[in-house]
């Protein structure tokens, strides 16, 4: 048994250290690449409509979620979120935006 025991001590000792810099280095560069892959899909995702679209009065609000859906999934689906009123619906479509003139006229 105690040759097991040695063993397993000298292996410890003898594997490859790498520097505690390495390793926080390491750890660093992968922070950076998920952060990098992150950032990127959240371009893909939609980001939001601007206040005055939905700024619906409570009791004009048309539902456009389902129950539990995420402030994340609603805005992601291009209606708004607003769980600030009980008792309507908190992901709504948005106002309509008025058509814009052709340009030069």
């Amino acid at each position: 048994m105690s040759l097991l025991g040695r063993r397993g001590t000298s292996s410890e000792q003898s594997g490859p250290q790498s520097p505690p810099v390495t390793m926080e280095a390491r750890v660093l560069w992968l922070l950076a690449l998920v952060l990098a892959l992150g950032s990127s899909s959240l371009a893909d995702e939609y980001v939001g409509l601007s206040e005055n679209l939905c700024a619906v009065p409570a009791k004009n609000r048309v539902d456009c979620g389902y129950p539990q859906i995420s402030p994340e999934q609603c805005v992601n689906r291009g209606c708004c979120f607003d769980s600030s009123i009980p008792e309507v619906p908190w992901c709504f479509k948005p106002l309509q935006e008025p058509p814009r003139a052709p340009p030069g006229k």
